[in-house]
């Protein structure tokens, strides 16, 4: 290509003379993991980690060993929703993951910093660099699903899970407004210039149900998944409804408690997706 710097590390142009996995970092030695599923969005506040929360709560109670990447440095949620806030104990290159009551294993920002207030104030290498140390560093044992909870955006982050990390699949998060479409079309064209499959769509605060007739209401206009997954060939749809007492839950530390039924669909793709050796070709 015309203007390469050879440094495919800082690029995203899906070219020829790409080494696909000549950036690809082994997790640490005493680790094993099966497959990797990256939540993402274009956008925050759409419920990327109430959807990666879901579906390792899905998998775990299939009877899959399961870990959570917490890959929002500067805005990490997993721990309070599930209760799992103590501190990430190790010793020098090892880092040990806080496990949830259900036996989920998680690594966030949040179990070591001392207070779970305080600001990660760091330009975007340094928090990129800290997110592949979750990969690299942390002793996870043996895991055949991991998910990674990723921040919004197209950035440093996420471009060095993509390029670092054996991705197996990545699950997209939406909610029903007309900007949607436009944020589903740059998470999905990510995906392809880095060749990670987009194995389902998740459109969150999709209805309501109304508890005294018990119809559905599309408060923030009608559904656009079913629309969006067939034109951009994505396999799963879920629709997550506006549920207080799922927002109750994950207030309360109790993810795990929550109803899976509606990610059933992405979960079985998620389930028949490529292991990481499949994916470094071995």
């Amino acid at each position: 290509m015309a203007n390469c710097t050879h440094d495919c590390n800082t690029c995203s142009s899906n070219c020829g003379t790409r080494d696909k996995t000549s950036f690809i970092k082994a997790p640490h030695k005493k680790s094993k993991i099966h497959r990797v599923i990256a939540v993402t969005s274009g956008k925050g506040g759409v419920g990327k980690s109430l959807v990666t929360s879901l579906l390792a709560v899905r998998a775990r109670a299939a009877g899959y060993r399961v870990a959570i990447l917490d890959a929002d440095i500067t805005g990490p949620s997993i721990p309070k929703l599930f209760g799992a806030e103590d501190f990430a104990t190790g010793k020098e290159g090892e880092i040990y993951p806080v496990e949830a009551r259900s036996g989920i294993k998680i690594i966030s920002m949040n179990n070591l910093l001392e207070h779970d207030d305080d600001p990660v104030v760091w330009r975007g290498t340094l928090i990129a660099g800290a997110c592949l140390q979750f990969w690299t560093d942390v002793v996870w044992d043996e895991v055949d699903i991991m998910f990674i909870d990723m921040p919004p955006g197209t950035g440093d982050v996420p471009l060095t899970v993509f390029q670092s990390i054996p991705v197996s699949g990545a699950v997209v998060v939406t909610t029903p407004q007309d900007l949607v479409e436009l944020i589903v079309k740059k998470n999905v064209n990510m995906a392809g210039m880095l060749h990670v499959p987009v194995l389902g769509l998740a459109e969150n605060m999709s209805y309501y149900v109304c508890p005294d007739c018990g119809r559905e209401h599309e408060i923030f206009g009608e559904s656009k998944a079913a629309a969006l997954a067939k034109k951009y060939q994505i396999p799963a749809v879920a629709r997550l409804p506006i549920d207080p007492m799922l927002a109750a839950l994950a207030d309360a530390g109790k993810i795990e408690e929550a109803d899976t039924d509606a990610l059933s669909e992405i979960f079985e793709e998620i389930r028949s997706s490529r292991e990481i050796k499949d994916f470094l070709g071995e």
